[in-house]
């Protein structure tokens, strides 16, 4: 891509100014007096970014976006890299669902429970103490199958955490 330099952006951006000011005052007869405020407004950002030195800034960060696209079009190692990145991707998001599905809970609560100590009625545990009639409902209830002693255990503990807080 061609350089710029001070010589050829000056000329360029007082002739886009000229041009938009014309239009303004155009504007200006025909829609009102909001339209072509507007455009005047709009016709002064040329210059003003020449003198701010701001064009030159916005020229290169161009300049240098369509030399980065032309490169990734036609680099087969930058493809690659691409490709990386999308398996990448796709692996986070496989291991976000897997991780949601539960895949290492199951285990992790089994190793919980083993170390976990069986506390005595009415022994202060982190939680607060452990309700009496709790453990003794557990050894009254006879076991009926392993799906309905899990259904039922869970609602042992969901009553257990109600008393503590003191629900009912």
């Amino acid at each position: 891509m061609p350089d710029f330099n001070d010589l050829t952006l000056l000329p360029f951006c007082v002739g886009l100014t000229l041009l938009g000011l014309i239009g303004s005052w155009f504007a200006w007869r025909r829609r009102g007096v909001a339209a072509g405020t507007r455009g005047v407004a709009w016709s002064l950002l040329p210059v003003s970014l020449y003198l701010t030195g701001l064009l030159e800034l916005v020229w290169d960060v161009v300049r240098s976006t369509v030399s980065w696209v032309t490169h990734l079009i036609f680099s087969p190692t930058v493809w690659a890299g691409v490709a990386l990145f999308g398996v990448s991707v796709v692996l986070y998001v496989v291991s976000g669902v897997a991780r949601g599905r539960g895949g290492n809970q199951k285990a992790e609560k089994s190793l919980k429970a083993q170390n976990k100590p069986a506390s005595p009625a009415g022994e202060l545990t982190a939680t607060g103490p452990a309700p009496a009639s709790a453990s003794t409902a557990k050894a009254a209830k006879p076991s009926k199958g392993k799906a309905k002693q899990q259904d039922s255990s869970e609602f042992d503990e969901i009553e257990d955490i109600l008393k503590r807080h003191g629900i009912n």
